[in-house]
């Protein structure tokens, strides 16, 4: 997983980062809290160390109050730090700024290996209008391809042009 940005995080959206605050940032202090967008797992150490285990029962008793878990993908991994390690990946390997303009800023995108579509509270853009502006042609010639292949089309050209 990789930690919201700490680098170089999007000054505008700085009342949007619950996890700086209140009950995450003693609960985490000093670790960050990861988004789980990204991940990667050693499944041989995931099932020897019983993290499956783990996690479920943590989730039995958090579940019973429904305020808990919101954001169960990300929420019970952060939550259980302390328990199951989060080895964080590098932030430019998944980078959430201006390609949804949300919680990086834009100085650390040229170095981005990924770029999230997220949720940006600011402007509520949907996901697909996001792709096509941050895109460019290279999301456009993708999407045609795409667009051709579910109308049953040939898509070879623009298969060609990738």
């Amino acid at each position: 997983m990789t930690p919201f940005c700490r680098a170089d995080p999007n000054a505008d959206t700085t009342g949007y980062r619950f996890w700086e605050s209140g009950f995450w940032a003693s609960h985490l202090e000093p670790r960050p809290y990861h988004i789980s967008a990204l991940f990667v797992v050693d499944l041989a150490a995931f099932r020897q160390l019983g993290v499956g285990d783990t996690y479920r029962d943590s989730y039995q008793s958090l579940t019973a109050d429904p305020s808990s878990l919101a954001n169960l993908d990300q929420d019970l991994p952060n939550y259980l730090q302390r328990a199951v390690p989060i080895y964080s990946l590098p932030e430019e390997w998944l980078w959430r700024g201006t390609r949804c303009e949300t919680w990086c800023g834009n100085a650390s995108k040229p170095r981005a290996k990924t770029i999230d579509l997220c949720n940006n509270p600011l402007t509520k853009e949907p996901k697909l209008e996001q792709a096509r502006r941050i895109g460019g042609e290279r999301w456009r010639r993708v999407d045609e391809e795409l667009q051709a292949a579910l109308a049953g089309g040939s898509a070879s050209r623009a298969k060609e042009e990738l």
